[in-house]
């Protein structure tokens, strides 16, 4: 069989559905996925921003500065420099400027020209007047002043006196260019990088989307798997899609599934058959155990009269063949729980009076050894059968392991959830449990002294009283009272309703 996991696969109507966490795996992988194209993303934008920015401002620098330079080697200065005449020079150099107009200064010694308005510039440097002086070619910079980008050029003009060698005239030409238009460029270039970041980001959402939901649909029906089979059933299985690690996920755990369905179905089936084995079993003893306890009660009445050696084999084989009567009997009591077909006929009951009445059918009212605290007036919805096996079987564990006297306690209370419940405590003054014992106390055969092989019991006795009030709706614990001897206390709903439910749930 193939049943997938998922919202449409019949679930139990008390299952809770999955929580969704606020940083779950679905967010940590759009998270993851967001962040890597948002690094991709604005790292690419701002290569592109840089490159374009810088092949702008390049593409102007270059213009100007080889421009300049051509316009100054051509033009012919007369030595020394006198003001009058220098500035038409220099208003028609700042025409020609390219890509757009420039203003034009000269500098020779005090000599101060320009072909604007100033004859000094505020946006020359000194570190280009000083890189003018030691470079014979030229040299530029790029400088902002009060917000506003300029690009300035500063010119010696020289003397040739060889092929490869030139003199400085004293002279230094600088042309001052506005990169207003350039730095609209880049801004423009700057908002076009984010403007198109952001796009792109949203756009990266719909594949990662994508991707969490490819990855995470796995996961989920892998849990929604766990959990149907958690719930009992076992022959859930995952859809194989694709070849992948998710893929290879799924038929692990297909394969896991199948091994563990194997493996219960065989221990059910060696479950029912053990139990089976024990209900036929003690089915087919109890005819001839019937004719063997009737013989042996003959024998016993008759053993008075037989010599010494034969008496005590009579009396032997009798008192063996009433504990396994009484184990065969136990046995088929345990194996009606195993079948769940243990009934409970529930009724109101006084529960004082019901103690009362178990004491008195084993002859342990008249007895110094068993004392009672039972206050009048607690009712309850019980199974009178049933209820006299649990006190029964509390009863005679403490007398035959225990020490006397045994103390037998009603009263009632309430469970934190606030279920009113009846309390019957069985205490005794022997030795108590020891604490290793506690998580088998009532195993079945188990015996908390490992050198008493037998015991009067069956071994089954604890077993079946737990069952008994577990019929009920209610709970038994062992404990060790602080005088010492051993308390075994049982709990069980005081009502008639939880009584009901109880029986419901344990059919």
């Amino acid at each position: 069989m193939n049943n997938t996991a998922g919202p449409g696969d019949g679930r139990e109507r008390g299952e809770r559905r999955p929580r969704v966490r606020a940083f779950g795996l679905r967010t940590r992988l759009l998270a993851a996925f967001l962040l890597v194209a948002a690094v991709s993303a604005g790292t690419t934008a701002t290569l592109t921003y840089r490159e374009a920015r810088n092949a702008l401002l390049q593409t102007a620098q270059d213009t100007a500065v080889s421009t300049f330079r051509e316009h100054v080697q051509q033009t012919g200065f007369g030595l020394p420099v006198q003001g009058e005449g220098v500035e038409e020079v220099l208003q028609d150099l700042a025409r020609r400027g390219k890509p757009r107009p420039w203003v034009v200064f000269a500098e020779y010694g005090s000599v101060r020209v320009s072909s604007g308005e100033n004859p000094v510039s505020t946006v020359i440097t000194p570190e280009l007047r000083r890189a003018a002086l030691n470079n014979p070619y030229g040299s530029f910079q790029r400088v902002v002043k009060d917000g506003v980008p300029y690009l300035t050029i500063a010119m010696p003009t020289v003397f040739k006196t060889g092929p490869y060698s030139v003199l400085p005239s004293g002279l230094v030409l600088y042309a001052v260019m506005r990169l207003t238009d350039e730095q609209l460029n880049v801004d423009a270039l700057l908002v076009a990088a984010r403007d198109g970041a952001l796009p792109g980001l949203a756009v990266a959402l719909i594949p990662g989307l994508i991707a969490a939901r490819s990855v995470l649909r796995p996961v989920r029906e892998l849990s929604q798997a766990a959990r149907s089979m958690g719930s009992g059933k076992l022959d859930t299985r995952i859809p194989v899609r694709g070849s992948d690690e998710l893929a290879d996920m799924a038929r692990t755990f297909n394969k896991s599934a199948g091994q563990l369905e194997d493996s219960v179905h065989e221990l059910r089936e060696a479950e029912a058959r053990a139990r089976r084995f024990a209900s036929d079993v003690s089915h087919e003893l109890r005819t001839p155990l019937a004719g063997m306890l009737a013989v042996t009660e003959v024998l016993d009445e008759g053993a008075d009269h037989l010599d010494a050696d034969t008496a005590r084999a009579v009396r032997l084989v009798s008192a063996e063949t009433g504990k396994l009567a009484v184990l065969v009997e136990d046995l088929m009591e345990i194996s009606r729980f195993d079948a769940r077909a243990a009934e409970l006929n529930a009724d109101e009951v006084d529960v004082a009076e019901a103690i009362r009445k178990t004491l008195q059918t084993r002859h342990w009212d008249d007895d110094d050894r068993v004392r009672t605290d039972l206050p009048v007036g607690i009712r309850a919805r019980l199974d009178p059968r049933r209820f006299d096996i649990v006190i029964a079987n509390l009863v005679g564990n403490a007398l035959r392991h225990g020490g006397a006297p045994v103390t037998v306690r009603l009263h009632t209370g309430e469970r934190p959830s606030g279920t009113p419940v009846l309390i019957a405590e069985v205490a005794d003054r022997g030795p108590g449990i020891r604490p290793e014992s506690f998580p088998y106390i009532f195993d079945r055969f188990y015996k908390a002294d490992a050198a008493r092989t037998r015991s009067a019991g069956s071994g089954l006795g604890l077993a079946i009283t737990q069952e008994n009030v577990r019929l009920h709706g209610g709970t038994i614990r062992a404990g060790n009272a602080p005088g010492g001897g051993a308390v075994f206390t049982v709990e069980i709903p005081l009502h008639a309703e939880t009584a009901l439910r109880a029986e419901e749930r344990a059919r």
